[in-house]
This record gives structure tokens, sequence and C-alpha cells, in this order.
């Protein structure tokens, strides 16, 4: 019974997510409307077409007036606060600090999704997702700094590679203003170091690092000129490791 209502939890937390993520960016008050309404008609969505998951099955993943195709994000973000929701707490059981980590989560899975889409993140939920981590019982801040600190040293120097000697190998001028690591990867970047030791930290990193080269390596190969988000790809090897993070030391050896 306690899962199926986590299930409930969940999910309708997975619905309030998309409509962050869609209205925030937008600068779209949560309040009003009251109702979400198609991005393409603008017709109000009922309650009933409205049902996390089983909606989009049941309209086909087409809006009822209009017949536009819905955006397949929609399932997809409330599926993974479905996993995300269940993992955490089959691991830490239900408390006031499992409630703290699934807040941070929800907060990194916006962030996710809206640098997914617009490649760049409000500074205040980055702001409010490291401030959120700091109230988790098991957060590191000497970890946090020092992870973050080494970031930051890190971006400075391939920074100035890329600006001072890959710009004028290249002659490439667009290369003078470009930086090495987004800003907003470096709070993502503590959040990581003060969630793990220094260890794990760098597995999540190099995580990340290896599953956002796949998108990366097809977009060369069908040169495309986009610009791959980071941060996705840290949320992901931070969740993958702060779950399963006794499975990972047991893999690489033991610390």
């Amino acid at each position: 019974m306690i899962e199926l209502v986590v299930c409930l939890f969940a999910l309708s937390i997975g619905s309030f997510l998309n409509v962050l993520i869609y209205r925030l960016p937008l600068g779209i008050s949560l309040i009003n409307p009251k109702f979400s309404s198609c991005p393409n008609c603008n017709t109000s969505i009922k309650w009933y077409e409205n049902i996390p998951l089983f909606s989009y099955i049941f309209l086909k993943a087409k809006c009822s007036s209009c017949k536009n195709k819905i955006s397949l994000i929609y399932p997809i973000v409330e599926l993974i606060t479905l996993v995300f929701t269940l993992l955490i707490f089959y691991k830490f059981s239900i408390t006031l600090n499992s409630i703290v980590i699934l807040l941070v989560f929800y907060v990194l899975i916006v962030l996710s999704f809206i640098d997914l889409k617009y490649k760049a993140v409000p500074d205040y939920l980055l702001l409010l997702a490291l401030v959120l981590s700091l109230f988790i019982e098991s957060i590191n801040y000497v970890s946090m700094l020092t992870f973050a600190g080494a970031f930051v040293l890190l971006d400075f120097i391939l920074t100035f590679y890329i600006q001072n000697i890959k710009a004028k190998l290249t002659k490439d001028t667009s290369l003078l203003n470009q930086r090495a690591l987004g800003e907003g990867d470096i709070p993502i970047v503590a959040i990581i170091g003060g969630l793990l030791s220094i260890k794990l930290a760098i597995i999540a990193v190099l995580i990340a690092s290896i599953t956002a080269l796949l998108p990366s390596i097809y977009n060369i190969v069908k040169k495309n000129e986009i610009e791959t988000p980071f941060i996705p790809f840290l949320v992901f090897g931070l969740f993958i490791v702060f779950i399963f993070d006794t499975s990972i030391v047991y893999f690489i050896g033991g610390q």
C-alpha cells in the first residue's frame, strides 16, 4: 500500500516539475493560469487529460483539441521522477532527510530539462539546489568546497587554452569568448562533491563525461552545430553513484 502511495506522489510531483520546466524559462506565473493548456492551440487541458503517464498513453500523444503531438518530454520527466523517488525511498526509507534529498534531486531534474532545451539555466534554481543540499545530513562541506574549487581552477586553465592558444592555432575568433565549462556546472559540481566522497565524486563526473560524449560524437558525425548541455549528465552521474555507491566502490576494488 505504501508503495502505491509513493508512486502516486512521485507521479504528481513529476507532473508539477513539467509545469516548472515549461513555465519558469518563459516567465509564466505558476498560479495564473491555474490550469495547464496546450502550447499549440492554447486550449485548457481537462483534469482527466492531465493524469501523469496515463493521459499521454490514452491521448495517443496528441492534443484532444488540435491533434498536435504532445512532447515526449512530459512522460519522460514523470517517469524519471517516479524512478528517482522510489530508489531514494528504497535506500533511505521515508525520513525528513530523504525528503530533503528528493527536493534537491527534483530541482536538479528541472535544471536538467531546462538546460537541455535552452542551453542555459536560471541562477535562482542553481542557488536553490545548492542551499537545499546543505541541509542533507551526510553533506560534507569540505569536500563540497574542495571539489568546486578544483573545477573552478580546471575551468580557468582550459578556458585559457581555448581562448589564447587554440583560438590562435585554429584562427577561429569565435573561440575568444568561449569558456570550457558553463557557469551553471560549478554549483552542480559542488553538490556532487558534498554528497559524495572525492573519489566517488570523480567517478560521478567521469560517468557524466562519458555519457555526454555520445550526443557530442553524434552531432559531430551529423555535422550539427549543437552545444551539448552538461548539467543533465552531471545529474545522471551524481544519481547513479549516490544510489549505487556501495556497488561502485566494490567494483573498483574498495576505497
